[in-house]
């Protein structure tokens, strides 16, 4: 990373991984956030740099820059209680070391930290050795299961990156929990749906709920500097070239408040329900997945085929599908690609990497500003749990936990951090 920041705080070295939280206005969440860190096992949390990004820009409204000085005074009082951290910070908030007004989103914060953070991290000698990097926010909760959940899965998985299984906190009113409920509906709706249509996508990209290994941050260059969205590029980066699983034994509890800082995103969401009411928060429709699966299964079955075969072939599942196609040329598209893979599992590798989460996300929205619009929770899941053979369930908040059940691996989830036992 080029630029004036450095890291303040613990001088240590060698560590196994660094857990990188960018902060911005967020003194009040962050002593929460560190306090359920703190939670997890000490020799574990030894082997873990904690390392924390208070950042803005130069624009930022006074009152933020005020909270961040704040959080600075705060790291560097050196508060005994959370004296079982190796706790260090990045100053990216104070006069000459501010973020650029162009790129200093939140995904530029998560960059410094993590590029920073490499050069604190054991040497990078192969899957046996390899440290992990750790995406948290500064107003979500762990639990104690935590650090431990990352380091077991890791050492059993091959992939260079994992999504860390979530559930939202109880927001502040009735009337914001509600609304916090229905968009964690939506994003599961989402995942289900592409589970179900067979997309090698269907993982969840909240960016508080990511860790990968050092060596495949290395191998894409890093984090991108999106002002939103950089936690859905990142993981399709690294689903491309390290592979991207879910591990299962914890729970991140990521905060419902509503936001107007970034475009886009849970926080924007929220805000724009509470502004304009749920209906604002429509779900895709299954024929959408429906579509997308028989697309999927079409290039699957036939890999000898043409361009003009399967675009003819697509055009009969829907004529929607077909003019998406057309819009990304995939004849063309796709007859490079059987010349650069003639083997059937490179080719369909190659499509995967070309037909990715994005190009797969934007087929769902081409369909769903043509024949098959956006509908309500109740029409959107009836049809995704008989597909998935999951037992009828109504109401958005039995739905809810039958998809935690199913996507967290875990059968009962307390939103306030800590996991409740299987009654």
């Amino acid at each position: 990373m080029i630029g004036p920041w450095r890291i303040e705080g613990c001088t240590e070295g060698g560590f196994g991984g660094a857990v990188v939280i960018p902060a911005l206005a967020e003194s009040v969440t962050l002593s929460a956030t560190l306090s359920s860190l703190a939670a997890n096992p000490p020799d574990v949390l030894r082997d873990f740099l904690v390392l924390v990004v208070v950042n803005h820009r130069p624009d930022a409204p006074l009152s933020d820059k005020a909270d961040n000085l704040a959080t600075l005074r705060l790291l560097s009082a050196g508060d005994p209680q959370l004296s079982r951290h190796k706790l260090a910070w990045v100053d990216a908030a104070s006069a000459g070391l501010e973020m650029p007004v162009k790129g200093g989103g939140v995904g530029l914060a998560r960059r410094i930290g993590l590029d920073l953070a490499l050069s604190r991290l054991d040497g990078l000698d192969g899957l046996d050795n390899d440290p992990l990097l750790v995406c948290l926010d500064a107003d979500t909760l762990v639990q104690p299961d935590y650090l431990p959940a990352l380091v077991r899965h890791f050492r059993q998985s091959a992939c260079g990156a994992a999504v860390i299984p979530f559930c939202h906190q109880h927001g502040p009113t009735a009337e914001s929990d509600r609304i916090i409920t229905r968009y964690e509906l939506f994003l599961r709706g989402y995942v289900l749906g592409l589970s179900l249509a067979g997309s090698p996508y269907a993982f969840h990209s909240v960016g508080s709920a990511m860790a990968c290994r050092a060596t495949a941050y290395v191998k894409i260059g890093g984090m991108n500097s999106r002002s939103a969205g950089e936690d859905f590029y990142f993981l399709q980066q690294l689903a491309r070239t390290a592979g991207v699983e879910q591990l299962s034994g914890t729970v991140v509890h990521p905060s419902p408040r509503a936001s107007h800082r970034v475009p886009f995103g849970t926080g924007r969401s929220v805000s724009r329900m509470l502004a304009y009411g749920e209906r604002e928060q429509l779900f895709y429709h299954p024929a959408c997945f429906r579509v997308l699966g028989a697309w999927l299964g079409l290039v699957a079955n036939q890999p000898d085929a043409d361009g003009c075969s399967l675009r003819e072939q697509a055009g009969a599942i829907s004529p929607c599908l077909g003019e998406y196609l057309d819009l990304n040329r995939f004849g063309d598209i796709w007859e490079k690609l059987r010349r650069n893979n003639p083997v059937p599992a490179a080719l369909l590798r190659a499509f995967h990497g070309w037909f990715d989460g994005l190009k797969t996300m934007k087929l769902i929205h081409h369909l769903s500003a043509g024949p098959f619009p956006r509908c309500g929770p109740e029409d959107a899941l009836a049809e995704l749990f008989e597909w998935g053979g999951l037992a009828p369930v109504s109401g958005i908040e039995d739905r809810l936990a039958a998809l935690r059940r199913l996507q967290n691996g875990t059968d009962t989830v307390g939103r306030d951090g800590v996991a409740s036992p299987a009654p």
